[in-house]
């Protein structure tokens, strides 16, 4: 079957649980999936059911696809992501993006948790990213196109929308919220880094370091998708002084910043209502 067909299998099972037609897509990254809870008139789906999904296999990623208003906006959330390091393909773990094109979206929200190599970073800040390196090995567009998903060589020159990140900006003022800016670097994973490779990819140019997050970005402004992305800074990762580190640091210390995370989204969310 082809990736088209796919999609539209997909998204035929889900129109056929919902009738809203949702604006904005969420993926919620480790310890922030609870933005999900505070979706008003929920439609709840385990990934297990839907057509053609990957399953979720990452302590903190609960799993589920979530349809529904959020500060009035319709979104269409998903609870957990997938990740390269799980064995999947670049093409499936991006799969979802296309669906949430197709299901209506025009704008995509990324959220993660990541190791802060900027010294001017502390665990608990939230960054907004203002561009991204790839540096997982591979990419989600290699293979045969689809023109009508999106076009051979896709631009990149601006894959976190630049009027998105003055929203979120002006949201995070309003709201008392200190917001970092910065590069995201994303590696294949699961292992953490070594001091030497944090220090070669801080030498690049990069001020946070995660394993997900590119590969929907990709395919996102493939598909024509305005992109903001929301790191949680968990650790940092300063190669010459890094210490051990366990995914339940990671995940504890996203929990602390999730009241701070949802304030931000939600106001975000109530701003580019179209």
């Amino acid at each position: 079957m082809s990736l088209l067909k796919k999609i539209e299998e997909t998204v035929s099972y889900i129109r056929s649980k919902t009738d809203l037609t949702p604006q904005v897509g969420l993926i919620l990254g480790s310890g922030l999936g609870v933005l999900a809870d505070e979706i008003e008139s929920p439609t709840v789906i385990d990934f297990a059911e839907i057509p053609n999904f990957p399953l979720s296999t990452v302590e903190g990623h609960a799993g589920k696809l979530v349809i529904g208003t959020l500060e009035g906006c319709p979104v269409v959330t998903m609870q957990g992501r997938f990740h390269f390091y799980e064995g999947y393909s670049q093409k499936e773990i991006t799969f979802p993006v296309y669906v949430m094109k197709q299901l209506g979206c025009d704008k995509l929200v990324v959220t993660n948790a990541c190791g802060g190599m900027n010294r001017n970073f502390q665990p608990g800040d939230l960054m907004l990213i203002t561009d991204h390196i790839n540096f997982t090995g591979s990419n989600p567009l290699i293979g045969a196109n689809d023109p009508q998903l999106g076009p051979r060589f896709p631009d990149m020159s601006q894959a976190y929308n630049r009027e998105l990140i003055e929203i979120a900006e002006r949201v995070a003022e309003k709201n008392g919220i200190q917001v970092q800016k910065g590069v995201y670097v994303a590696i294949s994973g699961p292992a953490y880094c070594t001091p030497a490779e944090l220090i070669m990819l801080r030498n690049f140019g990069a001020d946070a370091v995660g394993m997900s997050t590119v590969p929907e970005v990709i395919v996102a402004n493939h598909a024509g998708l305005k992109v903001i992305g929301i790191s949680c800074v968990t650790d940092m990762a300063i190669g010459e002084e890094l210490e051990p580190l366990t995914h339940e640091q990671v995940v504890e210390v996203a929990n602390r910043t999730r009241p701070t995370f949802i304030s931000l989204v939600k106001g975000f969310l109530a701003e580019v209502q179209s």
